[in-house]
């Protein structure tokens, strides 16, 4: 397949162009458009479906890992998953003219802070063809234009999902501009779109270390970091042992290739023995490579593990590959969490009260877990109907960016003449 190189420049005053009509639609045309386009996957998922088993088929698909042609595929299930986020987007309230809150001033000014659109948002992704969708519902809903920029091996898929939004758009009397694909080109089509000030009011990467690092050298419009998740599972001396076991499956091979799972487990001293050989082998069964610390080796009973490289503790693995480490308590663990992790999503196993309190609030992460797997975190899951990404940022936004993430906000006075002496 030969790569489309769109010109980056005009794709953005496109989706400004359209923008400006967005800004001011209705609720009703915006759900109509989300409507149209849970309609169009449906009754196009079979032209969807092909597309994808072109891009799987391409050459350049072929070096991915396990993991990452997981994220690649879809099949009738992950479509209609697709339309029924589109839809539970749709029934969300419509953020757009919210007011925050309203003062009257000393002057007599009534003085409202009202939710507004970003404008322009940007979106740099890599394998998953649902983030198309999702992207799109997300800024349609919230009135702001989307530039998608996907990964050049799921290129016919992002197509087929995009055409179904342009003409959702369409025939909702929206401008189908206000969700453009922009493809092909390399490094420098990425630092066109990083450097488009004035007309990209955000942009939001999906992606590891690397593509982060290519921003940050470049970028002089606002970004919002989606970036890695290097999650940990923090087995406290006071867990339940079989809770444990079923948390730390899940949170390592529900789907491996996605940055809410988790990386390394953590294991409390006291318990390591007793915990580890079960746990393990658990592991090992759903065919997860181990990597560990001396004390996990020693601990293992005899599963199958590999001794750890420093490097291990600091990478998202998004495969079937585990970091394993013994540490002595709490203290340790929180230490070890803040040290290696992204800021992404943490979880502790325990019965008590007190340590999950710590953890909660010592650990520094947008999402932290309580006996429970770090997989949750998820704009679906939050209730936000999808999400745009997962920001391991402080500001403006942190965890699943959704629709009120999308937003800023105005000040609107209202007086009846003043002027200020």
């Amino acid at each position: 397949m030969e790569t489309t190189v769109n010109d980056i420049a005009a794709d953005c005053a496109a989706a400004k162009a359209a923008s400006r009509t967005l800004a001011f639609a209705t609720t009703g045309s915006k759900d109509r458009a989300l409507e149209s386009i849970a309609t169009g996957l449906r009754d196009r998922s079979g032209a969807i479906l092909e597309a994808n088993a072109a891009d799987l088929a391409d050459e350049r698909a072929q070096g991915l890992s396990d993991a990452l042609v997981d994220r690649l595929s879809l099949d009738g299930g992950r479509i209609e998953a697709m339309a029924a986020g589109v839809e539970a987007v749709a029934a969300l309230d419509d953020p757009v003219g919210e007011v925050l809150e309203t003062r009257t001033l000393e002057s007599g000014i009534e003085l409202s802070k009202v939710r507004v659109p970003l404008g322009v948002v940007a979106v740099v992704y890599e394998a998953r063809p649902n983030v198309t969708i999702d992207c799109a519902v997300l800024t349609i809903k919230s009135g702001n234009a989307i530039l998608l920029r996907g990964s050049s091996y799921a290129e016919r898929t992002n197509r087929a999902l995009a055409d179904v939004v342009r003409q959702g758009l369409a025939e909702a009397g929206l401008p189908a501009d206000s969700v453009v694909l922009s493809t092909g080109g390399g490094r420098d089509q990425l630092a066109d779109l990083a450097t488009q000030d004035g007309v990209i009011d955000l942009l939001i990467p999906r992606g590891g270390e690397g593509l982060k690092d290519a921003l940050k050298e470049v970028a002089t419009v606002p970004v919002m970091y989606a970036a890695s998740g290097n999650c940990h599972v923090y087995v406290h001396s006071e867990a339940d042992l079989e809770m444990a076991r079923a948390i730390v499956l899940n949170a390592k091979v529900s789907r491996p290739g996605v940055c809410n799972s988790a990386e390394t487990l953590l294991v409390d001293h006291a318990i390591a023995a007793r915990f580890l050989p079960s746990a393990l082998s658990d592991l090992r069964e759903a065919g997860v490579e181990l990597v560990g610390d001396e004390r996990a080796v020693a601990a293992s009973g005899g599963v199958d593990m590999a001794e750890a490289a420093e490097s291990d503790w600091d990478t998202e693995f998004l495969d079937l590959k585990l970091a394993v480490g013994v540490v002595d308590d709490l203290d340790a663990a929180i230490a070890h969490v803040n040290e290696h992790g992204s800021g992404h999503s943490e979880a502790i196993v325990t019965a008590s009260a007190e340590a999950a309190d710590r953890f909660t609030t010592e650990v520094d992460a947008a999402a932290v877990y309580v006996n429970a797997s770090t997989r949750f975190t998820d704009g679906f899951e939050y209730g936000m109907g999808a999400e745009i990404g997962n920001s391991t940022q402080k500001l403006h936004a942190r965890g699943p960016i959704g629709l009120r993430e999308l937003t800023t906000f105005k000040y609107v006075g209202r007086g009846d003449g003043q002027i200020r002496g």
